[in-house]
């Protein structure tokens, strides 16, 4: 951890860090616990010219979740821009391994925050960061040209700039719209998402309460969050069996997994390189 990060954070708490380590904190920034002889703290840093849009955008996130009083999330302290770098600072959870039931807690608390309701549109006020790639959140009233222009055209086109697809592998916009048409559903309410739920963005605190890190939110289709969540693995039946107690079932959702699926893909691609490649072009062949 820079010693100006250190600094920062002592001077604007007012208190003494007496111990930092680095933790697990995902691929992105270097993730630390900082502790002083009576509290913990999780900090984030990152040296990227975007970080502290970065942070801006996931203290946002958090903070838009927690209103919801559906599930939690850590309490954001402090978010600052160094002269090189920027850093995030939370509250530290410690999390424990989980249970059935704490799964399904975790089921249950995201539907209600699937079903919170106010939006009359697909979007967000703001634009926002998948990974350290920006997520565009233009609102729209359809689902399927939020989807389109602001999910999947995008990708495509960063793939293709980066000479990770190929134009013939690349569907025409029509295509694109039309297939989605015929896929999603033409009455869907906007539900608050999430935006990035793999298994290493949720955990479980010693106290068994379900939080969620990370977020990249806007409001779409709930079934998006859950075809992340089959992407990596990390979610159990219990997860899946509570969930589904509040949504039913309308056809046709092992397409639209893949082609929620498709888009994280496409940000891996385009983040990772080409060993995601494979799995991208044979859903576009498939569905596309």
């Amino acid at each position: 951890m820079d010693k100006d990060v250190k600094v920062a954070v002592e001077n604007s708490l007012s208190i003494t860090v007496e111990r930092v380590r680095p933790i697990s904190g995902g691929d992105i920034s270097q993730a630390f616990l900082l502790e002083t002889k009576t509290e913990r703290f999780f900090c984030k840093t990152n040296h990227n010219t975007q970080a502290h849009k970065m942070f801006l955008a996931e203290k946002n996130g958090l903070e838009a979740i927690s209103r919801t009083n559906t599930i939690a999330t850590p309490k954001v302290l402090l978010c600052e821009k160094m002269d090189m770098s920027a850093f995030l600072l939370m509250e530290y959870i410690e999390p424990k391994r989980t249970a059935q039931k704490d799964m399904e807690l975790l089921g249950h608390q995201l539907a209600a925050l699937h079903k919170t309701s106010g939006a009359e549109q697909f979007g967000w006020d703001s634009d926002n960061f998948i990974g350290s790639l920006p997520q565009a959140n233009k609102k729209y009233s359809n689902w399927v040209d939020f989807y389109v222009y602001e999910r999947l055209l995008p990708k495509l086109k960063m793939a293709l700039t980066k000479n990770l697809l190929r134009y013939s592998e690349i569907p025409s916009e029509e295509i694109l719209l039309k297939r989605c048409s015929n896929l999603f559903p033409d009455d869907l309410r906007p539900s608050f998402l999430h935006g990035d739920l793999w298994g290493g963005n949720y955990l479980i605190s010693q106290d068994r309460i379900p939080y969620l890190i990370d977020p990249a939110v806007y409001y779409g289709h709930h079934e998006v969050d859950i075809a992340m969540t089959r992407l990596f693995a990390g979610f159990d039946t219990a997860f899946y069996d509570a969930y589904s107690a509040h949504f039913s079932k309308i056809g046709g959702e092992t397409a639209r997994n893949a082609i929620y699926q498709l888009y994280y893909l496409l940000v891996h691609l385009n983040l990772f390189g080409g060993s995601y490649k494979g799995v991208v072009t044979t859903i576009l062949k498939r569905y596309f």
